[in-house]
């Protein structure tokens, strides 16, 4: 693998992974602060009160889409074999982030701190070389 090459790669992976748990984060908000839709008031969602929340849902979209867009771009650079585990970087941000954010109220506890260092041993063993 061509290192300036390998090095763009990681930039666009860590690129997608950041904006890929901001996206995540972002709908999490936005879904609890939405009004609950409504098929007698449909258009309750397009009030002012809502309108943070409804900025908050397009950015997560059009975040999912920029990751994505990342994405392809770090797939070009960077085998799958390597790449791919490192998508798992996500559930581990999305994990903390969403117990250190105010608002989100997501608890963190030992099964999910267990669950989070298995995640990052995976990754770390996935892309450690092997020697032989």
């Amino acid at each position: 693998m061509n290192r300036p090459i390998a090095s763009r790669g990681l930039m666009w992976c860590a690129a997608s992974i950041l904006l890929v748990s901001a996206a995540q984060l972002a709908l999490k908000w936005a879904m609890l602060h939405l009004p609950p839709f409504s098929t007698a008031a449909p258009f309750e969602l397009f009030n002012a009160a809502a309108a943070p929340a409804l900025a908050a849902l397009t950015a997560g979209i059009i975040g999912y889409v920029v990751s994505m867009l990342c994405w392809f771009l770090a797939l070009r650079s960077l085998p799958l074999n390597y790449a791919y585990p490192m998508l798992s970087l996500s559930y581990v941000l999305v994990c903390l982030a969403a117990a250190a954010l105010p608002g989100l109220n997501e608890a963190l506890g030992v099964f999910k701190v267990t669950g989070i260092l298995c995640v990052l041993l995976g990754v770390w063993l996935i892309n450690t070389p092997t020697r032989g």
